[in-house]
């Protein structure tokens, strides 16, 4: 499956599964974490996809997902609101503008 043809946040997330790369990074006061003991900071993690999602009918539906690589080799993955209504609050987007893009967006090699 190309990632043109990955038209839902669903999809993704299965696509995700199927490779077991569907490992929640989850933000905290520390830094990010994947319930693994340990705390990344921007400067252990590489975003090296995303895709934005709008609402069709909703705006309030509209979300982003982080495809994210840490520096130990852990491929996962952050969801969240996008926009105005983001739901982690200014902390985590401070953090997550802190966390290197990996190639412009239509030139990251990560296929799903």
């Amino acid at each position: 499956m190309k990632t043109g043809d990955l038209t839902t946040l669903s999809s993704i997330m299965d696509k995700l599964r199927e490779k077991k790369l569907d490992t929640e990074f989850k933000w905290s006061e520390q830094g990010f974490t994947a319930d693994r003991g340990k705390f990344y900071q921007p400067e252990n993690l590489t975003i090296i996809r995303t895709y934005r999602f709008e609402g069709d009918s909703n705006p309030d539906d509209s979300s982003i997902l982080y495809v994210i690589k840490a520096e130990d080799g852990l491929i996962g993955y952050c969801l969240d609101a996008y926009g105005a209504n983001t739901n982690q609050g200014p902390e985590f987007n401070n953090f997550i503008r802190n966390v290197p893009v990996e190639g412009r967006e239509d030139q990251i090699e990560f296929d799903l």
